[in-house]
């Protein structure tokens, strides 16, 4: 895909990890009518056997129904994300009514326009990462207990990833109440950035300057395999599933360059 002097290159990757059902999906869509517009979610079911997998479908479902609504020229991107964490919240909590299970989801979206701008939206402790090279620039905040603490300036962010607790959420999709959705924005993403979404079950074993270096040498697809694989070395056998997603703006070659 070419677009503004770069080209998008992209990859994504789940494993079950050492649970006995995959609970996690991600999806990375193109728009069925514009060039260039792509849509990259991801989603950490939670609920028992089924009904964390029944939660991560209803965000895929709800994603792909208001993607091919979307009119990137007219829309609003915030606002269609914002109907999409409010949409599959709520579809997901009429699943738990139908049900003895208890479904909830993370969420982490990010919207690519074809003239550069991105915008992101996330909910619970799957995190979206903005690199540029190696360079951490931005990412999420897990809506987390032990973010909470971090904040308060009582764990540092290395101890919050050995914290005992830390797997538990301040907000979720399907939960008693609303999402505590969070927003971002990059005008104009250029050559040499790098997003990546993640759920916890990968992110939980890197630093920033781990993944800054991984993603930055590696294509997609291979920075996507050697993730995963190093992830499941460092579980040791207790590793909870993963998924990510990776998007990667790469310098034109001369030759790909169009004529003004």
């Amino acid at each position: 895909m070419i677009a503004l002097g770069y080209r998008l290159s992209a990859a994504t990757g789940t494993h079950k990890g050492d649970r006995a059902y995959q609970q996690d999906q991600v999806m990375l869509f193109s728009h069925p009518r514009v060039k260039g517009c792509i849509l990259a979610v991801l989603a950490d079911g939670m609920g028992g056997r089924s009904g964390g997998r029944k939660a991560s479908d209803q965000v895929m479902m709800t994603a792909k129904q208001l993607f091919e609504r979307y009119l990137p020229d007219l829309d609003d991107p915030v606002d269609t994300l914002r109907q999409l964490v409010m949409q599959a919240h709520t579809v997901i909590k009429l699943t738990a009514l139908s049900s003895e299970e208890e479904p909830h989801s993370t969420l982490a979206a990010c919207l690519i326009h074809p003239g550069g701008d991105c915008y992101w939206a996330h909910v619970g402790d799957s995190r979206i990462y903005h690199f540029h090279g190696q360079r951490l620039v931005y990412r999420t905040l897990d809506h987390s207990y032990v973010q909470t603490l971090v904040d308060r300036g009582e764990i540092s962010a290395a101890e919050a990833s050995f914290h005992p607790q830390s797997n538990i959420l301040m907000g979720c999709l399907g939960a008693e109440k609303d999402p505590p959705a969070a927003h971002h924005f990059i005008p104009r993403l250029k050559p040499g950035d790098i997003l990546m979404a993640c759920s916890d079950g990968l992110w939980h074993y890197f630093s920033d300057l781990e993944l800054g270096s991984v993603l930055a040498n590696l294509s997609p697809r291979d920075a996507s395999e050697f993730l995963i694989e190093k992830a499941r070395v460092r579980a040791k056998g207790i590793g909870d599933n993963l998924s990510l997603v990776i998007i990667k703006l790469e310098p034109l070659q001369p030759q790909e360059m169009e004529p003004e």
